[in-house]
């Protein structure tokens, strides 16, 4: 099977291309932004309609803009005009099956919601424009005319990670990072280790099963002690600073508008995104993709002695 995975170049996408070819034994190519010293692998900008030599039996759609923060026009150039130039592409040599990577965040408002499914309301409103324009890309995806499939991953995390843990590490380090509290029973937060994420992936790029997929490892975690209990086996002091999620939600509000204002291109240190994570509950029923693709390959508990091992070897 040739599988062509566009952002090879980055997390997710870089874990298919070298996970697929060397578990599943497909013939793979990767696309993406940087430049990689790899031989199946080009450099594309997706925001322009694209050529390969490459003819693909299936296109796994990893490419994205994962980010808590930017303006919405960087977010449609990443995201949903990338989309429409692989659709496009696809169009063109013969319809291979289409697997779009989305994200769990189409569904999220700043309360608690529990034990989510594909039927759970998307919209109108979103958190972001980084969920807005992904569920604008999978309405693109509905469009295509060959076989398609959108896997939503909620919270990847693993070697090579370039979102979600770097920046509470980096926060811990500096010491910015608080203990966000909040009234009643902790928060609590469903993952998903990389080989698992890739693993559905590979699932879907070979089954005929069309539709929107919600993809967690299904052992849903109460967030700050996980995040705790991570610091501590990686050697980073714990946050002893606590802060009431109310005022750390009101907080980020008035950090992001001064951002607006006055430094646009740059990230703020603390984001809405950011305290919702910690502040709110966000778990999934994942009985469908389950029922499909079996469970997790990697256990919770396995991903994070990985995890852990590779930021104590790596330094990263």
């Amino acid at each position: 099977m040739n599988v062509l995975v566009t952002g090879a170049s980055g997390f997710v996408g870089g874990a298919c291309l070298a996970r697929f070819a060397t578990l599943h034994g497909a013939r793979t190519f990767g696309i993406g932004r940087r430049a990689l010293p790899v031989t199946n692998y080009a450099t594309r900008d997706l925001g322009e309609p694209f050529t390969l030599d490459f003819r693909p039996d299936v296109v796994v759609h990893c490419a994205a803009r994962s980010s808590p923060w930017g303006s919405r026009a960087d977010f449609v150039r990443a995201n949903v005009d990338p989309t429409r130039n692989v659709i496009a592409f696809c169009e063109r040599v013969g319809r291979p099956r289409l697997v779009h990577v989305s994200t769990t965040a189409v569904f999220y408002r700043n309360e608690d919601q529990t034990d989510l499914t594909e039927a759970s309301p998307i919209g109108p409103r979103f958190v972001n424009h980084y969920a807005e324009t992904k569920y604008a890309s999978e309405r693109v995806v509905e469009s295509y005319g060959g076989s398609w499939t959108i896997v939503r991953p909620r919270a990847v995390f693993g070697p090579g990670d370039t979102t979600l843990f770097p920046r509470v590490l980096r926060a811990a380090r500096a010491r910015r990072l608080p203990l966000i509290v909040r009234p009643g029973a902790p928060a609590r937060s469903d993952l998903i280790y990389i080989d698992t994420l890739v693993d559905y992936l590979y699932a879907a790029a070979t089954s005929t099963l069309g539709g929107a997929f919600n993809v967690t490892n299904g052992e849903p975690v109460e967030t700050i002690p996980f995040v705790l209990d991570v610091l501590a086996r990686v050697g980073v002091a714990p946050p002893v600073r606590r802060v009431d999620a109310r005022v750390a939600f009101a907080g980020a509000a008035a950090i992001e508008a001064a951002y607006r204002a006055f430094a646009p291109r740059a990230e703020p240190p603390i984001t809405r995104f950011g305290v919702a994570a910690f502040a709110y509950a966000k778990t999934f029923d994942v009985r469908k993709a389950r029922a499909a693709w079996g469970p997790a390959s990697t256990s919770m508990r396995d991903g994070v002695d990985a995890f852990v091992r590779h930021v104590k070897a790596s330094g990263a």
